[in-house]
């Protein structure tokens, strides 16, 4: 009788503390859709950041709602046909892609005046209302973008774009990154610095570029900021991110293993909190 009692109360016990099982949805953009297909890495990324997240917190478990080049726009366009389900955690991690379309940032009180889908807050708020109404009760965690490399897409070099150390449409990917900072100051919920805390910066994106020197018109590895200037070929230059050029990305925008581990460090430390 007295065993019969002992297991019990170990039993109970272990189902006390337990953790309770979590749902995340992980809302982005490439970022977020390769963690479920390092093929279209080259193979290069073996765990992308919700992965790794959950490796360490398996109480938690992922939906992947990551698209491929989508912009927050085409997220909040879509937002009722994207099979979103009712979690008790969403991550939203947009805003790279907006910046290099040259979409509109806006202002604040287009998020706050819910304006629509023409500027980047105006986006986020279709997004935010959207989760609250799947789950009022919900944990929202917003992410910064990051920084960004010379991006060179690895399937095909002619989709390439310069990094974040230039403007587009008189726009600085800074920017982008405050914008989702203020959203969060707003609405009292949490953001994740990446674009500033992560540690991934235009000095560690690559390890070098490998590109002709203009001089000699033979390949040399350059650092940033010496890449910067120096001209590439998509139709006749070899892919200048050879595996050994791999630092915190893989391609100069897409983050590597490193790369998505200094992600997971940050996600983990506040959804050990829930």
């Amino acid at each position: 009788m007295k065993k019969v009692f002992l297991l019990s109360f170990i039993l109970i016990s272990f189902l006390s503390f337990r953790p309770k099982e979590i749902t995340w949805v992980a809302i982005g953009d490439s970022i977020t859709y390769l963690n479920d297909h390092p093929e279209q890495t080259g193979n290069r990324v073996k765990k992308g950041y919700m992965t790794m997240v959950t490796e360490k917190l398996p109480h938690i478990k992922f939906i992947n709602q990551g698209h491929n080049g989508w912009t927050s726009g085409g997220i909040a366009e879509k937002i009722n046909e994207l099979g979103l389900v009712s979690a008790d955690v969403y991550s939203v991690f947009l805003g790279t892609n907006d910046w290099w379309r040259g979409r509109p940032l806006g202002k604040i009180e287009d998020y706050q005046n819910n304006t629509g889908n023409n500027t980047v807050y105006g986006s986020f708020r279709i997004i935010i209302d959207k989760l609250k109404s799947l789950n009022p009760n919900a944990k929202i965690i917003l992410l910064t973008p990051l920084q960004r490399g010379d991006f060179v897409y690895i399937s095909n070099m002619k989709n390439n774009a310069y990094g974040s150390y230039r403007a587009k449409n008189e726009q600085n990917l800074a920017q982008f990154a405050e914008a989702v900072v203020n959203i969060a100051k707003v609405e009292n919920i949490v953001a994740l610095d990446l674009f500033n805390k992560s540690g991934i910066t235009l000095n560690n994106m690559v390890n070098f570029k490998r590109l002709k020197d203009p001089q000699t018109s033979e390949y040399k590895n350059f650092k940033y900021p010496a890449y910067v200037d120096v001209p590439f070929n998509p139709e006749k230059d070899e892919y200048p991110y050879p595996t050994e050029a791999i630092n915190m990305t893989y391609d100069g925008l897409h983050p590597s293993d490193k790369g998505n581990a200094a992600i997971a460090k940050m996600l983990i430390k506040e959804m050990k909190k829930l």
